[in-house]
């Protein structure tokens, strides 16, 4: 039995189970050509939310496509183990059980870690599942698995033998909160509101000042020097001399170069070297001190006297405040500032100095500009990325890979001696003790000896080789899953990673691989509510993917998320086109149970039924062409749209009605079996995007053995079709309209059989006539030179169509009716053209407005030829 009501919940959980049962989507080596898709692997610790619904829905779309197309579907599903953000949740975690990290050794700490992911890691993979993700589980990678580890290290010591990688004390981006580097691609700079501060410096040995303008009056602390422009003829009495700095009165000296804006400010800048990078390259010419002030977390260290301790946002407004009661705060104005903060945590960033390791980029980057901007071996979709590709390779700078983290991938380098001068980098402690002997001389080194480096390596940079290491190509580049799924094919991400994860997995990709990781890049855009605000649990506009689900099934949220927007543009998100993905499921659900009810008998077919059947065939054929072409250039919300349109409208609204038998009459066995293939083809179409409606249904049409489940059916093929069918069809549904706009209007009840009659000045062709007389009840179809005396009558085009009036129309009352509506019209029109002939009311109008009075204008002419004719028809 069909059910009456089609169930989402239990569909889902019944078909998924099953598809899972039949190893479906498992994919193993064989003769067919790959196809490959790696999921960006979201955070171990991460849940659901609409970016991933977007994402995944979009890969699981491509992915199913492609194993119906005949590819062996490979979708490699893992999560990311995130340092920065895993580790501030074991910490908080820790925190809230009275235990402070510093007081725990890193074995300690990361057997929190490994006990905190264990437990709540992997619940993002199982919520992909709910949505109908068909990747192939038995491949689930994570970064920090011991093969993905090891290949990492592989690669750091790789490229610190090939002389890339280097340690160098340089300023880099400080995560306060994280207590951690950032690369500059992690730093998110937003425009805030502070306040620029006015500030005395005596002149040492003199009565005089100099005032400097510094939106960070907390950093005067650290100050080694004041900075003039030597052209600055206001300050050229100063060459030689020194300045007191306020509350510390430490003398610096007062130095002249052309870095300093003459127009900012008063043209005399404060240098402090240790927390600004522009300052640092003035103290290196300058030869200046570095005095650093604050502590890993911001808060100010013994460099700030009787701040230490405090935060560097609470010394700020504590040191204005000193500083005007000593006289030396002259005044403070409002300041726009663009402000530096961390992507992961949000806190503002801190320059510092500090030892840390780095990757020389400039000749990795070549190919990865040359494969997408000029070769164009890796596409981005949509092509305008391009633009910002080329800005960030084109400008890019060495990635500082180390990171102030106990949780990921630890630093392969080993120190030998009593600092951090000499060290070894090596894969194993064992390989770097040998290292370390014969660079050292010192035979007798043993293992306790050596000391590994605290940091461990950006998450990014395991990430970069993720296309490679989960089919294990750094360990082992001979491989047979390597061999066949590598290079991938399509990779469907955001934007907002295109240099972090993108850009560099292209770099690594030609340096270990000498080859693309994948052809091409889908980028959706970020989901947004429908008023445009970004999601966010503060507006309390990010709604529960799993909540959406539950109330409008996976397939209809699906159709919701790829109905809301294109590649690369914004999703504007709204709940009402999950509700219309679930009204579309319910529409084909019901078309479905239509058809089996049908009692089906051996009887001759209809010539309405053959013309419906030879019109669909090409129909669906032009559809299919129009949905390889959106797949082709990536336009997934298209593809859709096409598939969405033949379901409800041609096949639904057109089809069925052309096929319906009579009431309690049979349909003919070869219409029948025909519509059945033919709704096999559209739930072919349609399975990527609605894959448990799809699968339901096909397995209602009748029993199928595992090899025959839809999952696995044969996308349909293209084929050439008559395309006159498809728009001579469009001409006939006019023709069926009008007749449909007289019955409504003159009160014609469909049972009234009518005659039509068509002067035929289009010369179209009357293949779609059994049509029209079904569909319009017309008995009869007669062509005819001249028009018809008392006769209803309406155009489609040149043609006109008269129904010649029976007794159940009074025509004296027709006429009478239509005059009264012809004088109302040019009543109308004359007051419309009354205002677009008014000169002062279309100079002064928006454009807009006279757009909408033309409009009218040409609705009521068209309205009035309607009425004479329909006149001429009676008279």
């Amino acid at each position: 039995m069909i059910p009456a009501q089609y169930n989402a919940k239990d569909v889902e959980q019944k078909w998924y189970s099953y598809w899972m049962k039949n190893d479906y989507f498992t994919s193993k080596p064989d003769h067919r050509k790959p196809y490959t898709i790696v999921i960006p692997p979201p955070n171990v610790t991460g849940i659901l939310h609409m970016g991933h619904m977007l994402n995944n829905t979009i890969q699981d779309v491509l992915i199913r496509r492609a194993r119906l197309k005949g590819f062996n579907a490979c979708w490699v599903p893992g999560t990311d183990h995130a340092s920065i953000a895993t580790e501030a949740k074991v910490v908080a975690k820790l925190k809230s059980e009275g235990i402070d990290k510093k007081d725990l050794s890193r074995e300690e700490f990361l057997k929190h870690a490994w006990d905190w992911t264990e437990e709540y890691g992997g619940t993002i993979l199982e919520q992909l599942k709910k949505l109908g993700c068909s990747c192939d589980w038995s491949r689930t990678k994570f970064t920090m698995d011991s093969d993905m580890t090891a290949s990492v290290i592989h690669s750091f010591v790789d490229l610190y033998n090939k002389g890339l990688i280097y340690r160098g004390f340089r300023m880099v981006n400080w995560d306060p909160q994280a207590k951690t580097t950032l690369s500059d691609e992690e730093v998110i700079y937003e425009e805030r509101n502070g306040k620029l501060y006015y500030v005395n410096y005596k002149i040492e040995g003199s009565d005089q000042w100099v005032t400097i303008a510094t939106t960070r009056p907390e950093t005067i602390l650290g100050d080694t020097a004041i900075c003039i422009h030597p052209e600055d003829e206001r300050y050229q009495h100063l060459k030689g001399k020194k300045a007191i700095v306020p509350i510390c009165n430490r003398s610096i000296p007062i130095i002249f170069d052309d870095y300093v804006d003459l127009e900012f400010g008063t043209g005399c800048l404060k240098v402090t070297p240790a927390h600004d990078v522009n300052d640092k390259e003035l103290g290196e010419r300058h030869h200046l001190d570095i005095i650093d002030i604050f502590n890993e977390d911001a808060t100010l260290n013994q460099f700030g006297l009787h701040y230490a301790g405090k935060d560097r946002f609470e010394v700020r407004e504590a040191i204005a405040v000193e500083l005007e009661s000593i006289g030396a705060l002259v005044k403070t104005e409002n300041y726009l500032n663009k402000v530096g903060t961390s992507e992961r945590t949000k806190a503002v960033i801190e320059p510092r100095l500090s030892d840390q390791w780095f990757l020389r980029m400039d000749m990795l980057v070549k190919p990865a500009i040359k494969a997408v901007l000029e070769t164009e071996d890796v596409k981005l979709y949509p092509s305008r990325f391009n633009n910002t590709y080329r800005h960030w390779l084109e400008n890019i700078r060495d990635w500082n890979i180390s990171r102030q983290l106990w949780w990921g991938q630890q630093i392969p380098a080993y120190y030998f001696g009593p600092g951090n001068e000499d060290f070894v980098v090596a894969a194993t402690p064992s390989d770097a003790l040998e290292l370390a002997k014969n660079k050292s001389g010192n035979f007798n080194l043993t293992a306790a000896d050596l000391r590994q480096d605290d940091d461990v390596l950006d998450t990014w940079f395991s990430a970069w080789l993720w296309p490679i290491t989960v089919f294990g190509g750094i360990l082992d580049p001979k491989n047979e899953d390597y061999n066949y799924y590598y290079p991938t094919n399509d990779l469907v991400t955001g934007p907002d990673i295109l240099f972090f994860w993108v850009a560099r997995m292209i770099i690594a990709g030609y340096e270990y691989t000498d080859a693309k990781p994948f052809s091409n890049v889908y980028l959706t855009g970020l989901v947004r509510d429908k008023l445009g605000r970004k999601m966010s649990k503060s507006l309390g506009n990010s709604p529960d993917p799993l909540d959406l689900i539950d109330r409008f099934g996976a397939d209809g949220v699906r159709v919701g998320l790829l109905l809301s927007g294109s590649a690369g543009n914004d999703i504007l998100f709204d709940e009402e086109l999950c509700q219309q993905g679930k009204a579309f499921a319910n529409k084909i659900w019901n078309a479905f149970r239509l058809i089996k009810g049908w009692e089906v008998a051996d009887c001759a077919q209809p010539e309405a039924s053959k013309t419906a059947i030879a019109w669909y065939e090409a129909k669906l054929q032009q559809t299919l062409i129009e949905v390889e072409a959106s797949f082709e250039k990536y336009r997934i919300s298209d593809a859709l749209m096409a598939i969405y349109k033949l379901f409800w409208d041609d096949f639904c609204s057109w089809y069925l009605e052309m096929i319906k038998p009579g009431y309690q009459q049979p349909i003919d066995r070869l219409t029948f079996t025909k519509t059945i293939a033919i709704l096999e083809s559209n739930l072919k179409l349609l399975h990527p995007f609605m894959p448990f409606l799809t699968e339901e249904i096909w397995q209602h049409i009748q029993e199928r053995s595992s090899d025959d489940a839809l999952i696995i059916a044969e996308w349909p093929k293209t084929a050439a079709y008559d395309a006159h069918l498809v728009t001579d069809f469009e001409f006939a549904t006019e023709v069926i309209s009008g007749i449909r706009t007289i019955r409504k209007e003159k009160n014609i009840p469909f049972k009234d059989p009518i005659d039509l009659k068509i002067v035929n000045n289009e010369n179209a062709s009357p293949f779609f006539d059994a049509i029209i007389a079904k569909l319009g009840n017309v008995v009869s179809i007669a062509y005819v030179s001249d028009k018809v005396d008392g006769a209803l009558s309406y155009r489609v085009k040149s043609n006109e169509y008269f129904i010649p009036i029976t007794g159940a129309i009074d025509v004296a009352a027709e006429i009478e009716k239509l005059t009264a509506e012809l004088d109302y019209m040019k009543g109308f029109l004359k007051s419309v053209q009354a205002k677009l002939s008014n000169e002062k009311f279309v100079a002064g109008a928006p454009e807009k407005v006279i757009e909408m009075e033309r409009k009218k204008e040409a609705d009521a002419l068209a309205k009035i030829a309607t009425i004479v004719h329909s006149l001429d028809g009676l008279k």
